[in-house]
Formats: structure tokens, sequence, C-alpha cells
């Protein structure tokens, strides 16, 4: 199953780990990523420390546990390639809908950044190289 199906019509848990130009690695939880046509992965984030530390270090892992399954799921191994901060294609993308109009959510700074994948393995497994 690719990527894009496998996260349609899976439910779990994500996790995303960044580490800064020092290697203090943080961890977060995150939702679903974007599978794009292109082969790209997206996720939305807030100004905050994931986003902070992508600013200096372009790795990532993301951990996604499936549901009701203790030990099912996947790890990407992710590069950042490139961000944007558009309002509109934020939003158009965004799995919840926040209101527009409320001055806490105007004042929130979201960026989408993308993500090309170095490598996929199971959630758990031997599949790993050294």
């Amino acid at each position: 199953m690719d990527l894009k199906a496998y996260f349609d019509q899976t439910e779990g848990t994500g996790i995303l780990a960044t580490a800064d130009s020092a290697g203090k690695v943080d961890a977060a939880i995150y939702s679903r990523p974007h599978i794009l046509e292109d082969g790209q992965i997206a996720f939305i984030t807030a100004d905050r420390l994931t986003h902070q530390n992508l600013q200096s270090n372009p790795h990532a892992v993301y951990l996604f546990i499936e549901a009701g399954q203790t030990w099912k799921g996947k790890r990407l191994y992710l590069l950042k390639t490139s961000e944007e901060s558009d309002p509109d294609k934020i939003e158009s993308l965004s799995r919840r809908k926040y209101r527009q109009d409320s001055e806490s959510n105007k004042a929130r700074k979201r960026f989408l950044v993308y993500f090309s994948l170095d490598k996929e393995l199971p959630l758990v497994g031997v599949n790993e190289e050294p």
C-alpha cells in the first residue's frame, strides 16, 4: 500500500521528532502527514520548537502507531526541503477547522513544511540498516 492510501485509511497517533543544530532532541504529537501528488510529505507546524529545530537541522523522524495496535505502524525518516506560510493553502490542508475570525487564530503563525522521504521502516522490526 502506498503512503497516501495508508495514511488516508489508517487511524493512529503520530510523533514528529526533531533536533536542533546542537543535537538537542524534541518530540511532539502530530497528526497524520499530508502525502502530496508529487510524493512530498507535508506537515502543518505552529511557530514552536519543532519548527525552530527544522530551521537549523532539516532531519526529522515521524513515528506512527496504528490505533488499536501495540507494535504496528511506520517510521518515516524525513529531510526538510522547503516551507511556506500561505494561510489559505494551510487552511485548505488543515484537517481541523478553526474560526478564521477569532483573534487568537489570526495571531497564530503556522507553516506548511515539506519533506522528502529518506527511508521508511516498520514501527518495530529488524529491517534497519546499521
